[in-house]
């Protein structure tokens, strides 16, 4: 009984005050890791509502503040550690080489953290617009650090990496207040160009959504086979482009039938248009192209 009296005395000498600190240390490092994230979490929160006071792009506010949130989480970590006793200048060491490690592996990720990056501060686009990025064309929804999100004109979103982005042409739509509908208009030999012109202008303006500065353009671009082929060139907003294109389509046909124009056919070589199948005339034709025949040979 005393032996048992005694070893219960030891355990509470030794054992009981040792897993009382572990406890009261685990304790207090619950406590740091709540405060510590109610702080990151402010802390990126004034940092988003400052952003927006001063009228940042959304992009970046977001981008800055993922930066600081995984900036302060890793700090909070390191000093989660230096309260258990470790050494953080070791972890520092060690997390520096298996950032190395990571880096090495992930070059490509990396790669594309990078050049959100770049796309951040020169800011080629931005959330709204309409490009073609990486061969991919639609209106970008979302700038992210790794990747951009742009969802084409049939509602289709395509994840497209930042740095396949920055190292590829980029064409902006929506960076000037209008862009160019660029048609054609194919018409008939004998249909006179200019009295085309003069129908066509007029009526263009009277297509929704097309500016009136610039005017729209009507002009003679070529000739072939057919006859003379027009360039048909309204300016709208980039939102209304497609709007503007189809209805320019329906104009020209609508414009062209009214007239009474006819439908262009292909000119054969030499200007030869063979109508019917007159088989005597077409030979009476070639016969006359023939070179006369030499006397004969007198004997």
């Amino acid at each position: 009984m005393e032996t048992t009296v005694s070893e219960v005395s030891i355990w509470s000498a030794t054992v009981l005050p040792f897993i009382t600190a572990i406890g009261l240390k685990i304790v207090g490092a619950i406590v740091l890791y709540m405060v510590g994230r109610w702080l990151i979490s402010f802390a990126v929160n004034v940092m988003s509502r400052v952003l927006t006071a001063r009228n940042f792009d959304p992009t970046l506010q977001r981008y800055l503040a993922n930066i600081l949130g995984v900036v302060l989480n890793i700090v909070l970590v390191v000093a989660i550690l230096g309260y258990f006793g470790m050494q953080t200048t070791s972890f520092a060491a060690l997390l520096a080489g298996v950032g190395l490690a990571v880096g090495a592996a992930w070059s490509g990720l990396l790669g594309n953290f990078a050049a959100g990056a770049f796309l951040i501060i020169f800011r080629p686009y931005k959330v709204g617009d309409y490009v073609i990025a990486a061969g991919i064309e639609g209106t970008v929804t979302e700038i992210g650090l790794f990747n951009t999100v742009i969802t084409s004109p049939d509602n289709v979103q395509t994840i497209v990496g930042n740095g396949k982005v920055s190292s590829d042409t980029i064409k902006n739509f929506s960076t000037h207040s209008y862009r160019r509908v660029d048609r054609t208009a194919q018409l008939a030999f004998g249909v006179d160009p200019l009295d085309a012109i003069a129908r066509l202008k007029p009526a263009l303006a009277g297509i929704a959504n097309v500016m009136a500065d610039p005017a729209p353009d009507v002009e003679i671009i070529d000739f072939n086979e057919r006859g003379t082929v027009l360039a048909v060139r309204p300016y709208c907003h980039t939102r209304d482009y497609w709007q503007v294109t189809f209805d320019t389509n329906r104009l020209i046909a609508a414009t062209f039938g009214a007239a009474g124009f006819p439908p262009p056919f292909t000119v054969e070589r030499d200007q030869l248009v063979i109508l019917d199948h007159d088989l005597d005339a077409i030979a009476e034709a070639v016969n006359k192209t023939r070179p006369a025949a030499p006397p004969p040979a007198s004997t």
